[in-house]
């Protein structure tokens, strides 16, 4: 049964190829949308390089901060792929060659399972692995961090491993009022005045700009449906009452 509770997760998303712009990041919006349908909210994301101390400072401060942190990236054989043992320093955990990721590895390359190949066997003692349906050898998960692959296939692949782990809550819904040809200065009055009324739901303002016009979606976003549904009614009758026209309801 979910959770009437707030479930949260961050996001870690390691390597020196996204801070240097050099790989686009893909896997927040990924985890975001996975994790929705069971109710767990992304609360929280951060980018960090391939430096030890950056990556277990973050990792200790979102592990503590939140339900779940599932990382990303820096669990392949080169040099630079350190995050098991950042997770195994993080957790006071020895890090050891898991058997059976390392008869994976064996199966697959035999002789030619060399030293850097061995690198992908190696997790925190007591952690669990997370299946890897695509390609590689497997992640894995101690305590409340899931550690996934950078690779954007395979990460979604493994992804599908992590959801049946999770607490869950009830699920975030939303609805989006389309306001056209009216800037955030004419709406962001009667916005604020509903979103102090309703402090358990989220209210948003995002402007759009393009050759047919501007103006804004609001977004209404929450877990109970009835509050969402009628907050939205709420927010078209105030926009109509200061003149705003061409507003539109999106079903989200």
């Amino acid at each position: 049964m979910a959770s009437e509770e707030r479930v949260t997760a961050a996001a870690l998303i390691i390597g020196d190829e996204i801070l240097s712009g050099r790989t686009a990041d893909t896997n927040l919006a990924a985890i975001a949308r996975y994790l929705a349908p069971f109710g767990v909210d992304v609360a929280e994301a951060r980018v960090v390089g391939d430096v030890k101390g950056e990556i277990i400072a973050a990792l200790d401060a979102l592990r503590r901060a939140y339900d779940y942190v599932i990382t990303t990236g820096g669990i392949g054989p080169t040099h630079d792929d350190i995050t098991a043992e950042c997770v195994a320093e993080a957790f006071g955990a020895p890090l050891i060659e898991h058997p059976e990721i390392l008869a994976m590895l064996t199966a697959r390359w035999g002789e030619a399972l060399n030293p850097a190949r061995r690198r992908m066997a190696r997790v925190p003692e007591g952690a669990s692995l997370v299946e890897n349906p695509v390609q590689g050898p497997p992640g894995f998960q101690i305590g409340n961090v899931f550690v996934l692959a950078g690779v954007p296939l395979i990460m979604r692949g493994m992804l599908e491993d992590v959801g049946p782990r999770l607490r869950t809550a009830a699920v975030v819904v939303s609805r989006t009022v389309r306001v056209e040809g009216a800037g955030e200065g004419a709406i962001a009055a009667p916005l604020e005045a509903l979103a102090k009324a309703h402090p358990a739901l989220s209210l948003g303002s995002y402007p759009f700009f393009g050759p047919d016009g501007h103006g804004s979606n609001l977004v209404i976003r929450g877990r109970d449906a009835g509050e969402v549904a009628n907050t939205a009614e709420a927010l078209v009758a105030a926009l109509e009452g200061i003149g705003a026209s061409a507003i539109r309801r999106v079903e989200a």
